[in-house]
C-alpha cells in the first residue's frame, strides 16, 4: 500500500477521464465506457474531483447536480487505487466535493448504493455523522427495473441537510 503524503484534490480536466476509467477497471466499480469518464471531466468538472498523488490520479469522484433538486449534489460514483485504499481518500474526496459546491447552496449529498456495498454505505454513515446531519436510506432502483436478476438493487442515502 503507498502511503499518502501529499496528494491533491481539485476538479478534472478532459485529460483525466481515461485515467479515471483506467482506475475503475483496476477495481471492483461498476465500468462504464471511457467516453462517461471523460464527459464527465469535461461537462460536469465542477460536481467532480480527482485526488492525485504525483501527478498520479489515485482516485475520483463524479456527481451532478439534478435539474429538479439543485439543493442537492449526487453521487454518482467514487473510485480509489487499490493501491491507496484505507487511508481516507475516499472520505476526503467526499468532502472536496462539497467544498467545491459551496457556493451552490448544496445542502443534501445522494448516492444510490448496493446492499452488498458495505464500504459504501460505511462512508456515507460516516460522513453525515461528521456533519452532524441525518442519513435517510430508503429503497430506490428496486430489482424489477433492471433488465434482468444480475443487477442489485440500488438504496438511496440522502444525507443532510448540511450547513
Amino acid at each position: 500500500m503507498a502511503k499518502i503524503d501529499n496528494i491533491q484534490f481539485a476538479p478534472p480536466s478532459s485529460k483525466d477521464g481515461a485515467a479515471m476509467w483506467k482506475l475503475v477497471n483496476r477495481s471492483t466499480l461498476d465500468e462504464n465506457s471511457a467516453y462517461k469518464y471523460i464527459m464527465m471531466s469535461s461537462y460536469f468538472s465542477k460536481t467532480c474531483v480527482v485526488a492525485k498523488h504525483e501527478n498520479q490520479l489515485v482516485g475520483f469522484i463524479t456527481g451532478f447536480v439534478p435539474p429538479e433538486q439543485t439543493d442537492t449534489i449526487f453521487v454518482w460514483q467514487i473510485g480509489v487505487d487499490p493501491d491507496f485504499q484505507g487511508q481516507g481518500i475516499a472520505s476526503k474526496l467526499l468532502q472536496a466535493l462539497l467544498d467545491q459546491q459551496k457556493s451552490n447552496q448544496i445542502r443534501f449529498v445522494e448516492a444510490t448504493i448496493t446492499p452488498s456495498n458495505k464500504a459504501s454505505q460505511t462512508l456515507f454513515k460516516k460522513f453525515a455523522r461528521k456533519h452532524q446531519t441525518d442519513c435517510l436510506i430508503q429503497p430506490f432502483f428496486t430489482e424489477d427495473l433492471f433488465p434482468d436478476n444480475s443487477f442489485e438493487e440500488e438504496l438511496k442515502f440522502r444525507i443532510g441537510p448540511i450547513d
